[in-house]
């Protein structure tokens, strides 16, 4: 058996970004410090021109920002996005399909572009911190998998980050069939023919152990030949059959790229799915007065005592004027501002997105999220919840 192994591939799979690197920077964007200038967050599906000028969406927005803000946050905004435009029009790669950048002037300049090969919505926002929704999103949707390909002669193994391939292993075998006829009979070449399949097969099992138990990915994916992928699928350690989502057809002289493309249709249903269950469970714990929280309120306070788990959110979800504290991180939904902060009577109470707060709370405290496509039960709770860790004092005493 020859063995390759790249853990950048060549061409343009060599920039893709891998789940611990977008982790570290949705980190650093959440306990980066406040200051007057807005921090100006910008998503887009690939460079949008010149200079990053000429989508009317972008223009739009830029519009509507500026009509907002006066004196020097609006010479910040403007220094910030003229930034952004820069990146956006000279330093964004051509295999790139999503952008996310977040720049800031002021006296702590701050600036971060990150390059996708999946698309990003168009957005444009000037807050006092960063929008990372749609990196959460991202990280929800795509995050990692292994692909193993293989033929009766080779495989490959694919590490799929975020929609890129970020490793990869060939593994051959060596040609038998000229010995025929020189060193060996037909049926000697036949027996030793089943012997090395029965041996590569194995050596590709364990090669995808490797990778999956150094690296902790949960899902796999098989592709190739139905026929190999049956033999191999039928062999796979239990352990490894609870990480198997789906088989995946493709010819042998199927481009990887393309094969990939397939996969991802895959394990993007399967998230889904999962999320879906995630609601399920949430309904449950709330219906057995368990271990489950919904609605804005019983949420963000759920996140704020660190008793939340995972994170159960319709993408679609609003929360409506809401308001927080500055000093001790107090949150809720209402119409109109209360004068002092309810938990430690500051008032430092400014207006809020409570759906960011609750994104950054879990990513702060590392609690699962899980952003759901489209329920209705979930949105009949509010749009919102959470699976519970341990019950409040409070649930303890009616349990």
């Amino acid at each position: 058996m020859q063995v390759t192994h790249m853990t950048q591939p060549s061409g343009a799979v060599g920039y893709a970004m891998e789940l611990s690197q977008l982790q570290s920077h949705i980190r650093a964007l959440i306990t980066l410090e406040e200051e007057e200038a807005p921090m100006v967050s910008c998503y887009v599906h690939r460079a949008i021109g010149r200079n990053g000028s000429g989508h009317p969406l972008l223009e739009r927005r830029a519009r509507a920002i500026r009509k907002v803000l006066a004196g020097q946050q609006l010479e910040d905004f403007e220094e910030a996005f003229d930034r952004i435009q820069r990146y956006l029009g000279m330093e964004v790669r051509p295999t790139t399909r999503g952008v996310a950048t977040f720049a800031r002037a002021g006296r702590r300049p701050f600036f971060l572009g990150l390059q996708f090969q999946v698309p990003l919505p168009h957005r444009l926002s000037a807050n006092a911190t960063a929008d990372i929704f749609h990196l959460v999103k991202l990280k929800d949707s795509y995050h990692r998998y292994i692909v193993l390909i293989s033929t009766e002669e080779s495989a490959r193994i694919l590490e799929v980050n975020l929609g890129a391939i970020t490793r990869e292993v060939w593994v051959e075998q060596p040609e038998l069939r000229e010995r025929v006829g020189r060193e060996w009979t037909q049926e000697q070449y036949q027996n030793r023919r089943r012997n090395r399949g029965d041996r590569f097969l194995k050596e590709k099992i364990e090669l995808v152990e490797k990778l999956t138990a150094a690296a902790g990915h949960t899902h796999l994916i098989l592709a190739g030949s139905p026929r190999v992928a049956a033999r191999i699928r039928n062999c796979l350690p239990k352990h490894l059959q609870a990480k198997l989502i789906d088989v995946v057809p493709a010819s042998a002289n199927a481009r990887v790229t393309d094969v990939v493309a397939a996969t991802l249709s895959t394990f993007i249903d399967r998230e889904q799915q999962e999320s879906l269950d995630a609601v399920a469970e949430l309904l449950s714990a709330l219906r057995r007065g368990g271990l489950g929280a919904a609605g804005s309120a019983a949420t963000v306070e759920a996140l704020r005592r660190g008793q939340a788990d995972v994170l159960v959110m319709a993408q679609a979800y609003e929360s409506g004027p809401a308001w927080c504290c500055r000093d001790c991180g107090w949150a809720d939904a209402m119409v109109s501002p209360p004068e002092r902060c309810a938990l430690c009577d500051s008032g430092e109470v400014r207006s809020a997105n409570l759906k960011e707060i609750m994104i950054k709370l879990a990513e702060r405290q590392s609690v699962e999220v899980e952003l759901v496509q489209h329920s209705d039960l979930l949105m009949d709770l509010g749009g919102v919840g959470c699976l519970l860790r341990y019950a409040a004092p409070e649930q303890d005493r009616w349990a």
